[in-house]
């Protein structure tokens, strides 16, 4: 829990956007009129979200509140608007976070941005763990990697992914190991994604590239919160194709297929726990249901899963994801930034499922610690209850 007192300093809005942007806030921006003050921030110097937001909370309530006037921060990804927080302006007022972001976006996206995040590049490094217990003469077979991803913004909700797969031990021992080729070093993400934001709240991005599980194509994914915030709808669909990389040429059967998913989820305030029920069709097109259950802390998210799709047994096991340190570094201008990926997380398959529901992501920064990263409600109780 974190507490903030609100003190009306005398800095005017071009004063506190810099100092945002010294503490490595990206996208900075400010404008007001006769009712609020806006600001806008990035976060990409703490891995954190509800660390990098109290920051900027801290120096806007020391230096740029204005008594009597609310004052609102919106918080970008990729500089397209996520969520909004607001306090009406008055002593006893508190901070209130939602999707909702009005009209504002609209006035401040016209200033001149502090610290822009275009053209910036990070290297970030993903290790990469995966075990089986598939052959009665091991305990397990394991594989490990660290995979560094250039990743790029060259336009508003734009970003450019590009991965390399560096093996460091790979078991290809005995029954069921793994491939030979997962031994070479290969490219992995290498992909291109667009951000949007449309009316009614909708949130979505569209990748094209090459994704993991020996998929490529293009895939699109949709997001909307109801009213009741608590409450959300999310929709994706995938054109993709087999194939897969020998060393650094690619090979592919040029057959594509749909994928999709569809359902609805349930954030319980709480215990800071997200409900989802989804209807699929996976890579086989077999169709099918899954039920997850996430609860997220400042540092992991934990939770659990079951499937079951037509002509497939039931399915299911745990997941979880870890942020790794550090857990603050800055960007310095346009040298590119060098560090460990946000977080790193495990699938356990309980089942052994192989051949069914068969999935992939489209970026190596999907996770489901990244999902919730930006939820309002998520960011509420961890500054404020």
């Amino acid at each position: 829990m974190t507490c903030h007192l609100t003190v009306w300093g005398q800095s005017n809005g071009d004063g506190v956007t810099e100092k945002l942007a010294k503490l490595g806030f990206e996208n900075v921006r400010w404008t007001e009129n006769e009712f609020e003050r806006i600001y806008t921030i990035e976060n990409i110097a703490y891995k954190i979200q509800e660390t990098g937001i109290s920051k900027a909370i801290e120096t806007i309530q020391k230096y740029g509140m204005s008594e009597n006037k609310r004052c609102k921060i919106i918080v970008t990804r990729q500089d397209l608007p996520e969520i909004s927080l607001v306090h009406e302006g008055s002593k006893t007022s508190k901070w209130n976070a939602s999707y909702e972001i009005g009209d504002s976006w609209q006035e401040v996206k016209k200033e001149k941005k502090k610290n822009s995040s275009q053209y910036k590049v990070d290297i970030l490094i993903y290790p990469q763990l995966s075990f089986q217990n598939m052959d009665i003469t091991k305990v397990y077979q394991a594989m490990f990697s660290l995979n560094p991803a250039l990743e790029v913004s060259l336009w508003k909700g734009m970003k450019f992914t590009g991965q390399v797969i560096l093996p460091l031990y790979v078991d290809t021992e005995g029954y069921a190991a793994y491939p030979l080729i997962y031994k070479k070093v290969r490219p992995g993400f290498v992909t291109v994604s667009q951000r949007f934001n449309l009316p009614y709240r909708v949130r979505g991005k569209a990748t094209f590239g090459f994704f993991n599980n020996d998929q490529h194509g293009i895939d699109i994914q949709l997001f909307r919160p109801f009213h009741d915030e608590r409450f959300s709808m999310e929709a994706r669909a995938g054109y993709t194709g087999l194939g897969y990389w020998d060393k650094f040429k690619y090979k592919y059967n040029g057959e594509y297929q749909w994928t999709w998913s569809c359902g609805g989820s349930f954030y319980w305030p709480l215990y800071d726990v997200k409900f989802s029920l989804k209807a699929e069709q996976y890579l086989l097109g077999e169709r099918g249901v899954r039920f997850d259950m996430i609860r997220h802390f400042k540092y992991a998210s934990v939770g659990f899963y079951a499937m079951k799709a037509e002509g497939a047994s039931s399915n299911g096991g745990f997941r979880f994801q870890v942020a790794l340190p550090p857990y603050k570094q800055k960007r310095h201008k346009y040298i590119p930034r060098i560090t460990m990926s946000k977080n790193m997380g495990l699938i356990y398959n309980a089942g052994n499922e192989r051949k069914y529901y068969r999935q992939y992501r489209v970026e190596s920064s999907d996770n489901i610690m990244e999902d919730n990263s930006l939820n309002p409600i998520y960011i509420e109780n961890k500054l404020f209850n």
